[in-house]
Parts: C-alpha cells; structure tokens; sequence
C-alpha cells in the first residue's frame, strides 16, 4: 500500500505545484470576456456554475477509460502506477488544460479548428474528418458495456439489444437539447455517483490492506506473454483516459463555452484530469490485487480481458451485494454520458466546419440526423461480430493516442507564437515527443488485432528502430517550422 498511498500524494501534489505552474505560465486573465458570456446562444453557449461544470467535465473525459483501461493496464504490473501519475501530471492534465483554455481564447473554437490554426489548413481538413469519426466511434464504443451490465442487473425482458436502443434515444435528446436542459442537471448527479464508486474501492484497499504490489517488488512486464505486449508502447495506449488521451481535448470546448471567468480553468481542466488520474490509479490497484495476490493463470483462465466481469467480481467481493449494484451503476454512468458528449462534440465540429448556426432546432437536426444514421449503422455492424467490435474498440484507443499527440504539438506551436517557447519545451513538447514516440511504434508492432499495423509480424527490434525514426522527423519539422517562424517575426 506504500506505493499506492505515495502515487496518491504525487496527483494531488500535482494538482496545486504543476498545475498552478501550468497556469502562471498560460497566462489567465480574469477580466478576460468568456465566450459564454460574450455571445450566450442559449444552446451551447450557456454560463454556468463552476462546480456543475468541473462534474460535467469530469463525466464527459471518464468514460470507460479510467476504469476499464486501468484494470487491464494493471496485468503490465506497478509499472501501471507510474504511467498514471507522471502521465496525468505533466501529460494528460497539461493536456487538457492548455487546449481548453486555448480554445476559451478562441471564442470556444473546437478541436480541429485548433490544430489548423497552429499545424496548417492540411491538418484542419484532415482532423475535421478524423475527429468526426473518432467522436462517432465513441459513441459505438460506449453503449455496448453499459447495455451488457444494465441486460446483467435487470429481467430477461430487458436484453442488451433493449438498452442498447434506451441508450441510443438518449443520446440523440441529450445532443440536441441545451446543455444545461439535460447534460447539466444530471451529469453532476452521475459525476458524484461514479466519485462515490471509487470511494467505496478506495475505503476498502485503506480498511482491508489486501496486498497491492509495490514498486520494489519490480517494475518489470507481469503478463503472461510479455514478447506479444511490451510494456512500451502497449501499456501507453491500454491505460489512456487515465494518463493522457486526446479524446479530452475534444470535450474541453464543450465546457470552454460554458465558463464564466479564466480563473475557472485550472480546477475545471487540469483539476478533473487529476481527478480522473486517481478514479485510474485505485481501480489499477484493486485490479492489482485480483491479479497478482492469487494465482495470475488460473484468474487470467476465468476472466481473460473482460473488465466487467472483473468490477463485478471486486465490487461483489469488497462492497456487497447493494455496494455492486451501486458500483455498477456508476460503470454504467460514465461511457454513456462520454457517448452522449462525444456526439455532441462531433455536431459541433461538423456545425462549426459548415458554419451552421446551432441555435435554431432544425439546423441541429441537420447536422445531428447524419451522424446519428452513421453511428447506429456502425454500432449494429459491430453488435453482429463481437470480434469487430473488439477490432473497433482497439482501434479507437490508437486513434485516441494519435489525437493526443496532434494536439500536444498544436498547444507547443501555441506557447511558441505566444514567445513562451522555453516554457513550451517543458510543459507540453516533451510530452508531445514522448506520445509521437509511442503513437507510431504501437503502429508498427502491434497486429491488426490489437489495433495495430503489424500485418508482416515485424520484429521489435525493427518497429523501434522505425518508431524512433518517426520521432526524430516530427521533431526535425518543429525546429524546421520554429526557425521559419522566428526569422519571419524578426
């Protein structure tokens, strides 16, 4: 539990040390005009309270990640704890924060506008279409867990297939209503539920002292077949919500919209990553515990990959029947209100690309109605071959970290051109070299199954040779690009 405890103190330590560093060093201006006020549209430009906000930008980035990602991050061994610390310290909550609150300077501008004013017309397009897809594939990722769990605490009459279409209708009435109508009242109600969650996990490792692995007893690869999952770059992409991912970035202008005062983004963007950070960090040691303190084959035979039957087996154990069902619930809560935002997110994306005005309810329907189309489309294509769904679900934390890595460089060449560049070396393009490292050598050495492009079984050695490759040219262009623009700004 030493180490446990330790990783705990170090997020929060994070939280008020880097994250006020992180501040001073953006430059908030608490006289600044926010969007939400500027221009209330009364759809999604709507103030409102900071607490309510924090709730909703915490639901909307948990999802499944910190929980599901943590749990199978935790076969890698403690190797897991220090990924999610250092990660959600000076990687995701970094992350987070600096593009919500680039976004706010921006009059609320979504992601892929972002990265087009910083990394080129090029990129805009192109992020345009991949954040639209990414969004749809959230939405699709996210229902079919919550449906299995609600089908498992419910009667037979009320199959997955039923949830599945419940989920699906709201998420068509919480994209198109106000956010502050729907998304606004209930999240901070789920937020506190999937909060109470981990509380009730957390009481029991602190109570009960079961033997969470130590950071002594080795930092070394603890799955089975380590050759097919190094820990680098595969740990990187299994735990992501809970350490970086860019998917935050895209729901950090749904909120940027609905801030009142600079002030606020600290504890509503780096505050909810840290926040996020330590939902990971138990989940990651209770898991752990189910793994390494019996025999790993015989629970690894029984349970293999499936995360639900592990949180249902810890929360029955720990919590009790009633504590299960409230654990569960909140597993339920938090990938179905991330799904509902992600499709917001993509309205708004495809809305701000076509400069459709949102405010009036038939336009919403016009940009909504297609993207609903798609993502049922997709979601009964996947519900039909469990192992397509798999498939997508792989390739959607690959994308996730792609995305990361996108926006961290964006925020660099942000702190560059607001002659912070020192500071941008510190903060944010060291994290973005770290996230290219891995983003491209998972590519190349994980196989089409764990969402990779290893179709020939090329060799480790190869694919880091070529991953590292990969770096050092994205860091070439930087400096390439950084000298073109200093001497053009002489």
């Amino acid at each position: 539990m030493i180490s446990f405890s330790l990783s705990l103190v170090l997020l929060l330590l994070g939280y008020f040390v880097y994250g006020r560093l992180v501040e001073h060093i953006f430059g908030v201006n608490s006289k600044r005009e926010t969007p939400a006020i500027a221009h209330p549209d009364g759809v999604d430009f709507i103030p409102m309270k900071p607490w309510r906000i924090f709730l909703i930008q915490f639901l909307n980035i948990a999802g499944l990640g910190p929980i599901f990602g943590a749990i199978m991050g935790a076969r890698f061994g403690t190797a897991s704890f220090l990924w999610i610390v250092l990660g959600s310290i000076f990687g995701g909550a970094v992350h987070d924060y600096l593009s919500g609150m680039i976004s706010l300077r921006r009059n609320g501008a979504s992601l892929p506008e972002l990265h087009g004013e910083h990394l080129g017309y090029g990129t805009r397009q192109f992020m345009r279409i991949f954040m639209t897809i990414l969004m749809i594939l959230v939405g699709v990722v996210f229902v079919d867990g919550p449906a299995n769990i609600l089908a498992d605490l419910t009667p037979e009459f009320f199959s997955a297939i039923f949830w599945v279409v419940i989920i699906m209708i709201y998420y068509v009435i919480a994209t198109l209503f106000p956010i502050d109508k729907i998304i606004g009242k209930i999240y901070p109600l789920f937020g506190i539920c999937l909060l109470f969650m981990a509380i009730g996990i957390l009481g029991y490792l602190i109570f009960n002292h079961p033997a969470v692995p130590e950071f002594w007893d080795g930092l070394g690869n603890k799955q089975n077949d380590p050759e097919s999952a190094p820990i680098f770059p595969m740990m990187f992409v299994s735990i992501a919500c809970g350490a970086v991912s860019g998917f935050h970035a895209t729901q950090s202008p749904l909120m940027a919209r609905c801030m009142v005062n600079e002030k606020q983004g600290r504890p509503i963007f780096y505050g909810a990553m840290i926040t996020e950070g330590i939902v990971a960090l138990i989940w990651a040691a209770a898991a752990s515990v189910f793994f390494f303190s019996g025999d790993y084959d015989a629970q690894v035979a029984e349970y293999g990959s499936s995360a639900p039957k592990i949180i249902k087996f810890l929360t029955e154990t720990w919590l009790g029947r009633i504590g299960s069902i409230l654990a569960l619930l909140g597993v339920v809560f938090a990938p179905i209100t991330s799904g509902d935002t992600a499709l917001r997110s993509a309205r708004l994306i495809v809305a701000d690309f076509l400069h459709i005005d949102q405010k009036p309810i038939t336009k919403r329907l016009v940009v909504a109605v297609p993207i609903f189309i798609i993502t049922a489309l997709v979601l009964v294509w996947s519900l039909k071959n469990k192992e397509s769904f798999n498939t997508i679900w792989n390739y959607f934390a690959w994308c996730n970290q792609v995305l990361a890595a996108f926006t961290l460089w964006t925020i660099t060449i942000y702190l560059v051109k607001e002659s912070k560049y020192k500071w941008a070396f510190i903060v944010s393009m060291i994290p973005a070299i770290f996230m290219t490292s891995v983003c491209s050598t998972f590519m190349l050495l994980a196989t089409p199954k764990q969402g990779g492009f290893n179709f020939i079984e090329m060799s480790h050695s190869i694919g880091y040779a070529s991953g590292v490759l990969i770096t050092l040219l994205t860091i070439i262009f930087f400096f390439r690009w950084r000298t073109r623009y200093l001497n053009a700004n002489k």
